[in-house]
């Protein structure tokens, strides 16, 4: 044990201590071990099957209805690769809808958590926190205002409550303007407010409506620039018929639960532009974006940083957040909650994110670049190959596409019912991925990016192919 000192803390005479170390390093060892023998997919142990299938039905009882998929994670994985409690292993192509970065078991993270779990609370909060609190937001803000003039970081434990915190911060600064402006098909969470802002009537059933929404066209490839007058036109009408009402326009610069829409940069600086002529709001929701297309966050990667005011992120990061610019800082009482997250989550957040930053993940040859491009190639030599699994869809930009980590396929015509049977196949099959988007439907990939090779997608697509012969028949 490092001695105690008047010139250190004595926490940081444990994090010194040779013993610690030593034993973490242990821990680290044996955990590499067993990963070593998780090399690819494989079945179910037939002694774990009755378990498994009773722990299921228990879930689904307390929950009041089944999982959607038959997922109970056993506590360990490799990278790509879980190990499901049934014995089986599984290419994890969602990542809890793109929360796990770096794959299950990362050693370097899981390093990190077991150092985060030594701190004496288990939940920081806005009124009591660490020192990790202020690192995590300051590496944030860095990031955030290199190309912007975003300045300061609330901090809370989930991507609704950053939503709800930007809404706030943007009605604040406008008197209290009632309306919001969105894109159709747009996600914002599950809240009360967040659930009629997100154009799903299905995540509305039953909720009090009380939120004014003007739903915005989003880019149609088949239209291109016309897509753009369109959209600006409306935007102009929304203006004229609501003077002064609108507090923000909140866009998804990648529509993710829409179906991993994607939009150039030519579309937005319009609609940003005339917002701005207008004092309304320019919100950027990045919380499915942050971390996983060609830049850190999605504006840069579209130099629309001038144009930013207020920006949510969460999922990757593990810790969520709001970011605004110095005139849009809320008043003392606007912003607060009990918990910012758990000190797990922010050290293992900002681990995450110093890797991603530092190791050559960003930019047109960057890491997530080429394992794009490699899911591209496959997805491209499966349409080639069986072009009658792949019938055409209106006003859809190509049979798979969306960018970065973000990836999608659309085969048979882009049938919901289809789509949700490939699903279950792909699953028992040994590909877990899910769908998005909305007539037509798409199967969603969210691989691991921070620890995917390009290579593993060979073996993912053999299932895939297979997964779709057998939905075809």
């Amino acid at each position: 044990m490092t001695p105690r000192t008047s010139e250190i803390t004595a926490a940081k005479a444990l994090a010194q201590s040779a013993g610690l170390n030593d034993a973490i390093q242990t821990i680290i060892a044996e955990l590499v071990e067993v990963q070593s023998t998780l090399v690819g997919a494989r079945p179910a142990v037939d002694d774990l099957k009755q378990s498994y299938e009773d722990a299921l039905a228990r879930y689904g009882e307390l929950r009041g209805r089944p999982a959607l998929y038959p997922y109970i994670g056993s506590g360990i994985g490799n990278g790509p690769l879980v190990e499901l409690a049934d014995g089986s292993v599984k290419w994890d192509m969602i990542n809890g809808i793109g929360v796990h970065m770096f794959g299950h078991g990362d050693p370097d993270l899981i390093e990190t958590a077991l150092r985060a779990a030594l701190s004496d609370v288990v939940m920081h909060g806005n009124l009591q926190f660490n020192a990790e609190v202020i690192d995590f937001a300051e590496l944030i803000v860095a990031e955030a205002s290199r190309s912007s003039d975003l300045k300061y970081c609330f901090l809370t434990n989930s991507g609704t409550m950053a939503n709800e915190s930007a809404l706030k911060v943007c009605a604040q600064k406008h008197d209290a303007a009632p309306r919001v402006l969105a894109f159709a098909d747009n996600f914002m969470g599950r809240s009360t407010t967040m659930s009629q802002i997100g154009d799903s009537s299905a995540n509305r059933v039953g909720v009090p409506l009380n939120v004014q929404v003007d739903y915005m066209p989003f880019y149609d490839p088949e239209h291109g620039d016309r897509s753009t007058e369109y959209a600006l036109r409306q935007l102009q009408q929304y203006i004229h018929r609501y003077p002064n009402q609108h507090s923000c326009f909140v866009m998804e610069l990648v529509q993710g639960e829409g179906g991993f829409n994607i939009a150039p940069r030519e579309f937005f600086v319009p609609l940003m532009e005339a917002c701005k002529a207008n004092g309304i709001a320019v919100w950027i929701d990045e919380i499915q974006t942050f971390g996983r297309t060609n830049e850190m966050f999605h504006f840069d990667a579209l130099t629309l940083g001038e144009y930013v005011d207020v920006v949510t992120i969460g999922k990757m990061s593990q810790i969520c957040a709001c970011l605004y610019t110095e005139a849009y800082n809320p008043k003392p009482g606007l912003l607060s909650g009990t918990f910012v997250g758990s000190a797990v989550g922010l050290q293992v957040g900002r681990r995450s994110l110093q890797r991603l930053r530092e190791g050559a993940y960003y930019g047109p040859n960057g890491k997530i670049a080429k394992l794009h491009r490699a899911f591209c190639e496959h997805a491209e030599a499966l349409v080639t190959q069986h072009p009658e699994w792949f019938s055409p869809i209106p006003h859809a930009s190509g049979f798979y596409g969306g960018v970065g980590g973000m990836m999608r396929m659309t085969p048979f015509g882009g049938d919901k019912k289809t789509i949700t049977s490939v699903l279950r196949i792909m699953f028992d099959e040994g590909v877990i991925a899910f769908y998005c988007g909305h007539d037509p439907y798409h199967i969603r990939f969210l691989p691991p990016v921070g620890v995917m090779e390009p290579q593993q997608f060979d073996d993912v697509f053999e299932i895939v192919e297979s997964s779709f012969a057998k939905a075809a028949s």
